[in-house]
């Protein structure tokens, strides 16, 4: 069955291809029967992961983010590779691509649409146990990653002050803290 408020696609087409996102035109018929047309990103299914140490640290990032021209701090975080079995995996992977780190345990935590008003983009949050070093990073061509370890609430302190502004992870440190601890 069909709601009263879902549109109609009546045609589709990735507009712009990149590395990363495709940006799609639909032309769409609303629930009034009107015809117009709607462009949306497609990003697909995403991981980012809360990291801690099993002595309690947070494992986290520092990344040059080209697009607002200055280092960000955030958790590991990535897209889902056609090789992923599943989120889960897909945590495990990037991690240690990120990290260099390896996690004992991960279990999910949330999963968000952040932007589904423009994007298709789903991210999946899980909490990785037990994290230690194990191996090199493995960065993708286009990746320039610091790692370092901070205490839980140093992390929290810096969403709250607006330091750490990298909105996927403050979604997940806040989930974290509100639910979880």
């Amino acid at each position: 069955m069909t709601d009263e408020l879902a549109w109609e696609t009546l045609d589709s087409e990735v507009a712009y291809a990149c590395p990363g996102f495709d940006i799609v035109h639909e032309d769409v018929r609303l629930p009034d029967g009107t015809d117009t047309d709607f462009d949306f990103m497609r990003e697909g299914d995403s991981v980012v992961v809360l990291p801690f140490t099993a002595g309690g640290d947070v494992v986290v990032i520092e990344e040059w983010r080209q697009a607002v021209d200055r280092v960000n701090r955030g958790l590991p975080a990535g897209s889902m590779e056609p090789e992923d079995d599943d989120p889960e995996a897909a945590a495990h992977r990037e991690l240690r691509e990120e990290t260099g780190y390896a996690a004992e345990s991960v279990s999910h935590l949330y999963t968000a649409e952040p932007a589904n008003g423009y994007a298709d983009s789903t991210f999946h949050y899980y909490v990785a146990r037990g994290c230690e070093p194990a191996d090199d990073q493995d960065l993708d061509y286009n990746e320039s990653i610091r790692v370092e370890t901070t205490d839980f609430d140093a992390l929290l302190t810096a969403v709250r002050d607006g330091t750490l502004r990298d909105g996927r992870s403050a979604l997940g440190i806040m989930h974290y803290a509100l639910f979880e601890r």
